[in-house]
């Protein structure tokens, strides 16, 4: 028992140290500050309710996916659309009924041009699709966040959406040698080109998350980012709900320019705004 004692000791010892360790480099490779927005100090309520008298609707690519889930959640519960679409490979089951109203769009993305008329008509699209290298391998998972993505994003601009919003990853780089970063980076490229009236890219950190499947390296950083934001502000990790919260919140807000990236400390920002 001792032993048992004395080995849980070291570990949590060890953990503590890394914490620390970890939030030391942290100070090094910080996020730039959050863009201004002109709406900012408004209050987050008064610019739901002018935006639902709008009568405006969306669509959710990716709803199946760990943040998908939480961002429909959201939008259910902020109700700000008159109509929510969700589209995807297949028909997903919901309980309750706030998710009766929910529309479905099942469609085949190795065929998207068939299925163009599950594009039109939203005034805002939700980007939240993508796979793994391990799930997909690596043709897969460019085909799936890269090309569905962007065919995605050029049948939604052709059917009258005005926003697009894109859930990509910290560190995205076209020029990056990472496969993971090469390949959201230049979705984020060659979505630009469309010229949406506002595009706006999240960039969030490791993502806060109980994952029903877990590979032991997701485990370990969300255990140690998830340590640290307990005792001090970072900028690589966030609880997954603040995504959906920033990704709906920033819907509302006014930015000063057509193209916006924010990096984990902007969507921190702009999502603790949904609580004022």
């Amino acid at each position: 028992m001792k032993r048992l004692f004395a080995a849980h000791g070291k570990a949590t010892g060890f953990f503590a140290v890394l914490i620390i360790v970890v939030a030391a480099v942290l100070k090094y490779f910080d996020d730039p500050e959050p863009i201004n927005y002109t709406s900012m100090a408004e209050d987050m309520k008064t610019l739901e309710e002018n935006f639902r008298l709008q009568n405006k609707s969306c669509f959710v690519l990716g709803a199946s996916g760990e943040t998908g889930k939480v961002l429909v959640q959201e939008l259910l519960e902020r109700n700000i659309f008159s109509k929510i679409t969700l589209i995807g490979r297949r028909k997903l089951t919901f309980e309750g009924k706030a998710h009766e109203n929910l529309v479905q769009e099942v469609v085949d993305f190795e065929k998207l041009d068939d299925y163009a008329a599950a594009f039109q008509g939203h005034d805002v699209g939700y980007c939240c699709l993508g796979t793994t290298k391990g799930k997909a391998g690596a043709d897969g998972f460019v085909r799936v966040d890269h090309d569905y993505v962007l065919k995605s994003a050029e049948l939604a601009k052709a059917g009258g959406c005005s926003q697009f919003h894109l859930m990509s990853t910290r560190g995205a780089d076209k020029k990056s040698s990472f496969l993971l970063l090469k390949v959201k980076g230049q979705v984020e490229a060659d979505i630009e080109p469309l010229d949406f009236d506002r595009y706006a890219i999240y960039r969030p950190g490791v993502l806060l998350v109980d994952r029903q499947e877990s590979r032991p390296t997701e485990w370990l950083a969300r255990k140690v980012f998830g340590g640290l934001s307990s005792v001090c502000s970072t900028s690589m990790a966030i609880p997954i709900e603040v995504v959906a919260k920033g990704m709906v919140s920033n819907t509302l807000l006014q930015p000063e320019q057509k193209i916006e990236i924010l990096e984990n400390k902007a969507i921190i920002a702009v999502g603790k705004s949904a609580g004022k």
